[in-house]
């Protein structure tokens, strides 16, 4: 039996009201269907749209899902995200599609391949008592039952097939809310993600330690390019960069050395550019040189007075526009002595950006001033886009190897609390004061927007570790990276349950 009941807004005041009570009703005789406290009193319900949910206990069924209150944990990074809103829809209960390609969609199908991992976020959009399950995958929200409230569960999707996905709560599902899930086959990339490119700077693209001997005079080119670069996989952004990737390129110099910057903005752009070197002493840190319009070429001269590690950006107006789109890089002023030696380094910056829509919309995304202003990032990001330090580029090393990281936040607005999952950082060069003892046996660093730190550590056990900054809501938002480490099994140091060891690396 089909019950299908418009319970849209009819003219009518009591009438309408009326009109309400019965629709509810008789949702709820039928089916099962919670009805909400204005069904039973409709002199509660006059002038509002949405109706709230008297609580009582739920009816026991035979049919009801066995499904754990908890999710099994999968991973900390998913793969693919889905949100669902619940609404009175099409005369009858549902979920609605938020966000990407399922916007506004009834019950909408989602598409995931085989092996990812599947964030779904449930909002109640209608204040009625609702959940959403995957019983094929043991995975299940918590019940909400505000309008505004909101839950997630993350499961693997380790079988391929089409599978429901449906509300458990008695009749929600015959009341029409019900969707599918396909394992297997993969989705396309819309049209402007094919016509982008990838901004990502590669975290081992940095210049090796320099060689020992008297201060030397260094030529460095630096040129602004305006890209429509890749932000996600179904979402492009017109960046500002140096040199085209983001960040701008690692500079090396030597504390007494002379450097002869030239700074180029390309003849494509639209926009004037520049360049403020953090390790700079002078007007604007070159900023007052460097303002260049489209196809013009300027350059100055600086000597490279203090070591450590110094950010760069773009500073012309608006400043913190340029920077979120891109325009931020590192240069290192090593010590008369250089560096302790190390097996790798590697170059990561954090950086936010601000766009006119959601996250993880599909297509072109613009830049918003009002965010901007208001501090509310839509996106955070390692080295310019989402995915770039865990699909694009991840970084790799072998167990014993020595690592430093050269940590920079471009920002323009957020400071970030970097930290590694599953290690601890020998040693922290805060605010990348190389001149200074380092810390030792450091958890978590913070570094300001405009800031930097070195970090250090040894690798004993295999694995991976995923970067953070343990504002870790911002991992929701596209910032975090990995690091591979092969080699063999540390037993002493690290084992998983009846000795085995762990593939892969949580929190």
């Amino acid at each position: 039996m089909s019950v299908n009941v418009g319970l849209g807004p009819v003219p009518g005041g009591k009438v309408t009201s009326m009109i309400r009570a019965i629709c509810w009703l008789l949702l709820a005789v039928v089916l099962g269907v919670p009805a909400p406290a204005s069904a039973v009193d409709p002199r509660g319900s006059e002038g509002s749209h949405h109706l709230a949910q008297t609580k009582r206990p739920a009816p026991a069924t035979p049919s009801a899902p066995k499904v754990s209150k908890k999710s099994p944990a999968a991973e900390y990074t998913p793969t693919v995200r889905f949100r669902l809103r619940t609404e009175l829809a099409e005369g009858k209960l549902a979920f609605v599609g938020v966000g990407g390609d399922i916007e506004g969609v009834v019950n909408p199908a989602l598409r995931v391949a085989r092996g990812d991992i599947v964030q779904i976020g449930l909002i109640n959009g209608d204040g009625i008592e609702h959940d959403v399950v995957f019983p094929d995958f043991n995975a299940s929200t918590d019940r909400v039952n505000r309008k505004g409230a909101s839950s997630v569960t993350v499961f693997r999707a380790d079988k391929a097939g089409e599978f429901a996905y449906f509300c458990s709560l008695p009749g929600h599902r015959q009341a029409g809310m019900e969707g599918k899930i396909s394992v297997g086959g993969a989705k396309a990339p819309v049209a402007a993600a094919r016509l982008s490119v990838s901004i990502v700077r590669d975290p081992t693209d940095l210049p090796g330690p320099l060689a020992a001997g008297p201060p030397r005079t260094i030529a460095v080119d630096l040129e602004a390019r305006e890209v429509v670069g890749r932000l996600a996989n179904e979402t492009t952004y017109a960046y500002w960069t140096f040199n085209g990737k983001v960040p701008g390129p690692f500079l090396r110099v030597r504390a007494g050395d002379t450097v002869e910057l030239r700074f180029k903005n390309g003849a494509d752009s639209r926009m004037i550019h520049s360049v403020d070197l953090h390790a700079v002493t002078g007007p604007g840190g070159g900023a007052v040189m460097t303002q260049t319009p489209p196809g013009e070429t300027k350059s100055f001269t600086f000597k490279a007075l203090n070591p450590g590690l110094y950010v760069y950006h773009c500073a012309t107006p608006m400043v913190a526009n340029h920077i979120s789109s891109g325009m931020y890089g590192l240069i290192l002023v090593e010590p008369p002595g250089g560096l302790p030696r190390v097996d790798r380094e590697f170059y990561v910056m954090q950086g936010e950006l601000y766009t006119d829509r959601g996250f993880g919309q599909r297509g072109h995304d613009e830049f918003s001033v009002e965010k901007l202003l208001a501090e509310r990032a839509e996106y955070f990001v390692f080295n310019g886009a989402v995915g770039a330090l865990t699909a694009e580029r991840p970084m790799k090393a072998k167990v014993g190897e020595t690592v430093r990281i050269f940590f920079g936040v471009g920002g323009p607005n957020a400071t970030s609390s970097f930290h590694v999952i599953g290690e601890i950082f020998d040693r922290v060069y805060d605010q990348a004061s190389i001149t200074s003892p380092p810390a030792t046996n450091v958890q978590t660093t913070a570094v300001p927007p405009g800031g930097a730190a070195i970090v250090e550590f040894t690798l004993e056990v295999p694995g991976r570790y995923i970067l953070v900054d343990h504002a870790l809501s911002r991992l929701e938002r596209g910032l975090a990276g990995f690091l591979l480490v092969e080699g063999p099994d540390n037993p002493e140091v690290f084992r998983g349950e009846n000795g085995a060891a762990a593939t892969t690396s949580g929190h």
